[in-house]
């Protein structure tokens, strides 16, 4: 395995600072996103506002050859959905939103999911276990923890509830650059794995499937989708390694720093 870069503190300030501004591109899509925009509209809003108001760089526009500034993925699409003029979000469609920025030339990355107008129970459900699993992976985030501690838990929450996990992708460690190392899988084994260090800083981005596990990749390249045209759910936090515990960097304005689900060990 190659090495895991850990943050100073001073490092840590600015990535932060790149976390807070990446809450706010989400506080301001809260209220931009809805039924009759198209998920292209919704890019464009999004880059204006980094660009413009937060005078920040999209990272993720140019990363890969990707040409836009997030993913938007709906319904059965799981992850790297690419915003489309012709895809207009309508009532009762789930998406996910992707967004990374970079500022100071450190890079945040989070990800949230929107119901559109009403939706089905069992999409409430699929959203509210998904978000669930994510928190129950940054609880197991500490000194002296590993990285299997993580992905286990994760993975309990799903399949307790009847879902599945994604394991062709995972989170990863980011900083200066979007990737780095570890890899922050989804499943796994408790105590296995890369032993947590003050100072690493990494993505943890659960994607839970209704059905099965199985994804497959469109003819665009990125897309990706449930095999079984069941819908798919993922939330994403970017979190460092503290000394005493974790620090969530990309923490959104309306969420408490833990869940209330977190501190009486009951599920959502």
């Amino acid at each position: 395995m190659n090495t895991v870069p850990l943050k100073s503190s001073a490092d840590l300030v600015l990535q932060r600072e790149a976390g807070q501004l990446l809450a706010k591109v989400f506080a301001y899509l809260d209220q931009q996103i809805g039924s009759g925009l198209s998920t292209m509209q919704i890019n464009d809003l999004v880059e204006r506002y980094i660009v413009d108001e937060l005078q920040a760089r999209p990272a993720s526009k140019g990363q890969y050859g990707f040409a836009y500034v997030l993913n938007s993925s709906v319904n059965e699409v799981v992850c790297h959905g690419v915003p489309s003029l012709i895809q207009v979000l309508r009532d009762g469609d789930i998406v996910n939103i992707d967004i990374t920025l970079e500022k100071h030339g450190f890079i945040a990355d989070s990800s949230k999911m929107y119901a559109i107008g009403a939706i089905s129970s069992a999409a409430e459900k699929l959203i509210s276990v998904c978000y669930q699993a994510l928190w129950q992976g940054i609880q197991q985030v500490k000194p002296g923890a590993r990285l299997g501690d993580i992905g286990a838990a994760i993975q309990h929450c799903a399949e307790q509830h009847g879902y599945t996990v994604v394991r062709e992708f995972c989170g990863h460690g980011i900083g200066t650059e979007m990737h780095e190392e570890p890899q922050v899988l989804h499943y796994g084994k408790a105590g296995t794995g890369l032993l947590l260090q003050p100072g690493m800083v990494f993505t943890i981005e659960p994607m839970i499937n209704q059905g099965t596990a199985k994804v497959k990749t469109k003819k665009d390249g990125w897309t990706v989708v449930t095999r079984d045209k069941k819908l798919s759910a993922q939330w994403e936090h970017t979190v460092a390694v503290t000394e005493t515990g974790v620090e969530v960097l990309t923490l959104r304005p309306e969420e408490p720093y833990w869940p209330q689900f977190c501190l009486s060990g009951q599920p959502i």
